[in-house]
């Protein structure tokens, strides 16, 4: 597998490696979320999902005072029509795999095999990311420079269709997390590469490390602790061939490209936005 390595410092896996570099980066804890962010005002019955023993995830890059985390990426949401066809896949995939949790939010997944309306909710309910760039800190002075840049060079894009067509599992620079994903390798693959090469121009001119080579654009649903790409992945593949010998297609889910965010900090900043034809 190409190399294509996770910086997941805020909240979206980057990359994969099959093999696990020796050199480890300084990490420090991240905080669990606040209940508050699972519990939309009009949902019940979230929280009695959580455990208090929340799993140690790390940062890709130690906090520094005057630095704020940067990631440019392109929204992605999945259609309702499609959800139906995953979440049976995802519910086999947890029950055999109990180490993994929900992206974010760091629920345990097997948590939620039992009712498919959390399931639904807490792991497909929400925006996902397409990373077009390595998540990296910059100092405070760099931010409006990097957004005008960014907007100057990925304003004109068109809306495009992007095909998730492959379950992939992706391991981050030092091991310490591995990722179950949806990866883009037909529709969407080169029109996404291409806004990769001008976020890598942008992140250049700003001395900042460009994304990897062979980018392999993805979404990740779910994590765990350390390096378990072995076994998840053969439970993947038995399940993908139960899978199409049900449901015949060639691709998982398809949705629009619709434009590109940048986050900041805690500030989302949008990039290009493509308004519906």
């Amino acid at each position: 597998m190409d190399a294509l390595r996770a910086s997941y410092g805020d909240t979206s896996s980057d990359s994969d490696s099959e093999s696990c570099p020796t050199r480890i980066p300084d990490r420090t804890p991240l905080p669990p979320p606040p209940l508050s962010l699972l519990q939309p005002p009009n949902s019940a019955g979230i929280s009695d999902v959580l455990h208090t023993d929340h799993p140690n995830r790390v940062r890709s890059f130690p906090h520094v005072e005057g630095n704020y985390a940067l990631h440019v990426y392109i929204p992605v949401y999945f259609p309702v029509s499609s959800r139906r066809e995953i979440l049976p896949f995802l519910e086999r995939v947890a029950a055999a795999v109990n180490e993994l949790h929900v992206v974010d939010v760091d629920i345990p997944l097997s948590n939620l095999i039992k009712d498919e309306q959390k399931l639904n909710q807490v792991v497909l309910g929400r925006e996902f990311h397409v990373s077009l760039g390595r998540t990296v800190p910059i100092r405070v002075h760099q931010r409006d420079s990097l957004v005008a840049m960014l907007r100057q060079k990925l304003q004109s894009h068109k809306r495009y269709w992007i095909d998730f067509d492959k379950w992939e599992v992706f391991v981050n620079d030092d091991c310490t997390r591995t990722f179950l994903s949806l990866e883009v390798t037909g529709a969407g693959l080169a029109e996404i590469q291409k806004q990769i090469e001008l976020v890598n121009g942008v992140y250049k001119l700003h001395n900042l490390p460009e994304f990897y080579q062979n980018p392999r654009p993805h979404i990740s649903i779910a994590w765990a602790v350390g390096d378990i790409s072995s076994s998840l992945k053969s439970v993947i593949k038995a399940e993908m061939k139960r899978h199409f010998e049900v449901v015949s297609k060639k691709r998982i889910f398809t949705c629009k490209f619709g434009g590109i965010s940048c986050k900041i900090g805690n500030k989302i900043y949008d990039i290009c936005k493509v308004p519906e034809i």
